[in-house]
């Protein structure tokens, strides 16, 4: 471990790639002890994840959960040697949820979600076993329902998420907007940063940038006019990818306060019922377009590159991954080195 001397941020594996585009319509869910006990056994020269990241949702742990659920859920945690970090409240319509920008019986349900989320986060924060993380929310509608009165839309949304900010607070926990390309509203760096700004709560309403995700703002799919990169980019250009990302990440930097180190083929990928998004490729897969260390980098230092601290963990997003591959303990093991490269180039000491 002698090489490996920064601790910070902390690195953290999401369970949520056990359940997230799994189901009656793809492969079954892997269950989160199963997903835990992946995470626990990875190991590159003596380091190994901290923590994971949670999908609030059955078969993982319900929205509804007890204390003593919750309780449960935290020994499983303790007992692996694994921090809680980041929740996703399933703010969506087959979840539970409602849309953000539908009438008053749609924003109550996705209100009502956001509130059991923030519950479950301060109690687990409460508990020991969570000390730092967001609660992650989305729009929870599509952007060909959005591209329909986008003003009106953008602003019934902010107004959402204006009440969201008001429950996060009462519960002491902050809201990350995650940006993809499927969820109206957010599906381009600009129309996610106009949202961000219409709301303008930067205290507790922040963005989480996945690599996967926002490199698709670049190549503006679902929004080309707010693309950054030209139709068939020669990929090899790297100074005009050089400005690109630089553009991008100077807009939405400032509001990051969570953050997933990934990896995309520049292509769209769906499965089961989760729309096509950004998609997840393995660190060393051939046609992955970021070089992730170099990228990461310009999210975890500001505009003068100094590493910015303004996360006390980040995690690795294998959303959509096969069950063969997410079987695999080497999967785990290229992730956790990923991650630990990141770290050695952008973390800290503390």
């Amino acid at each position: 471990m002698s090489e490996h001397t920064n601790n910070f941020p902390k690195l953290h594996n999401a369970a949520w790639p056990g359940v997230v585009g799994k189901g009656p319509d793809s492969e079954p869910p892997i269950d989160l002890d199963t997903m835990l006990d992946l995470t626990a056994a990875a190991e590159v020269d003596g380091v190994r994840f901290d923590g994971f990241d949670l999908f609030l949702f059955a078969p993982h742990i319900d929205i509804d959960a007890s204390d003593d659920e919750l309780e449960r859920l935290a020994d499983k945690a303790r007992s692996r040697n694994l921090a809680i970090g980041s929740v996703v409240a399933p703010v969506w319509p087959p979840t539970g949820g409602g849309s953000a920008m539908g009438d008053e019986e749609q924003q109550e349900r996705f209100l009502t979600q956001v509130r059991k989320g923030c519950r479950i986060a301060r109690t687990l924060r409460e508990m020991g076993i969570r000390p730092h993380g967001v609660v992650r929310i989305d729009s929870a509608c599509g952007p060909a329902d959005w591209a329909a009165d986008p003003d009106g839309n953008t602003r019934r949304i902010a107004e959402t998420f204006r009440r969201a900010c008001d429950i996060a607070e009462e519960h002491g926990e902050r809201l990350a907007a995650e940006g993809e390309i499927c969820w109206g509203g957010m599906h381009s760096w600009k129309a996610m940063l106009k949202l961000l700004e219409t709301v303008n709560r930067p205290e507790t309403l922040g963005f989480q940038a996945d690599m996967a995700h926002t490199l698709l703002y670049l190549l503006g799919f679902n929004a080309p006019q707010d693309a950054l990169l030209p139709q068939n980019f020669d990929w090899s250009d790297e100074s005009q990818l050089d400005a690109a990302y630089q553009t991008l990440t100077d807009a939405l930097r400032p509001w990051t306060i969570d953050f997933h180190v990934a990896q995309n083929d520049a292509t769209v990928k769906g499965s089961g019922s989760h729309d096509k998004t950004g998609r997840h490729c393995l660190p060393n897969d051939p046609n992955g377009k970021l070089d992730i260390v170099k990228r990461a980098g310009y999210w975890l230092r500001d505009e003068t590159g100094t590493v910015h601290r303004n996360y006390a963990h980040i995690c690795w997003d294998g959303c959509m991954f096969p069950n063969e591959v997410m079987q695999r303990p080497q999967t785990w093991n290229d992730i956790l080195a990923a991650m630990l490269a990141v770290r050695d180039a952008h973390g800290w000491q503390a």
